[in-house]
């Protein structure tokens, strides 16, 4: 993975490129450069998949309200792509956890109806223009920015950060360009993806939200397959039926 500490390294070359399908054609029969990588990136969408099960924490706060709230939980992907959650822990002050991590919750299963085409970044959803490259020893990456084609539900503007030999996604950010709920005004993103011997197995997301009624709310999820949470989470003793509507 590229740290954020790469922030520093930057070394911007920006060729005339533009952002149009053309330009996007071009790159895509390049067989090196950021072309290369590009091309990688695109067919890797065809074959990425799902975690099916995944650990979940989630760090909440209202800073104007100095409150917090924390959630742990498995998440598992059911038939049609509609996650469930198993609450293992959850807790801190009332507000946060109801208005702030349920409301995440309950936004991942709504979101779950979306088809994924509709919302995934690619030429079909997104202009692309290459931005600049980074590099730090022998790990490289290349930047692009990223401008829906629509202004639509669930797509972001802001940048795309692949991985310079695979292709794989290192960072997303940006803001959604249309907002989810009238209560909202903005919501900023950040996600970061691990990434060793070209498979993801860590995704860190830092999510704020300008809301109308309580200030910024801040979150930052953790999530991580899981391959033997299984019997420990659902087996526990104890254990709180799966539900985002808690």
């Amino acid at each position: 993975m590229l740290p954020l500490a790469f922030l520093i390294l930057v070394r911007l070359s920006v060729p005339g490129s533009d952002t149009g399908a053309g330009a996007q054609g071009s790159m895509v029969q390049a067989s090196s450069g950021p072309g290369g990588a590009f091309a990688r990136y695109l067919q890797g969408l065809d074959k990425a998949r799902p975690w099916q099960l995944e650990t979940i924490e989630i760090d909440a706060s209202l800073p104007k309200l100095k409150k917090h709230g924390r959630l742990t939980a498995i998440r598992r992907l059911l038939p049609f792509g509609k996650p469930e959650f198993q609450v293992l822990e959850m807790d801190g002050d009332a507000t946060v956890r109801q208005q702030v991590i349920v409301r995440y919750l309950n936004a991942e299963v709504s979101a779950a109806s979306l088809p994924p085409g509709s919302v995934a970044i690619s030429p079909q959803n997104y202009k692309f223009r290459y931005a600049g490259s980074l590099t730090s020893g022998t790990e490289s990456a290349y930047i692009f920015d990223i401008t829906p084609r629509q202004k639509r539900e669930g797509l972001i503007k802001g940048q795309l950060w692949i991985d310079a030999n695979t292709g794989e996604v290192l960072r997303q950010s940006g803001y959604l360009v249309k907002r989810p709920s009238l209560f909202l005004k903005r919501v900023d993103l950040m996600r970061e993806i691990e990434v060793h011997n070209g498979v993801a197995d860590a995704r860190v997301t830092h999510l704020s939200l300008d809301t109308r009624l309580v200030g910024r709310a801040e979150l930052m999820i953790h999530e991580r397959p899981c391959e033997v949470c299984v019997t420990s989470a659902y087996g526990a003793s104890g254990a709180e039926a799966p539900s985002a509507d808690r």
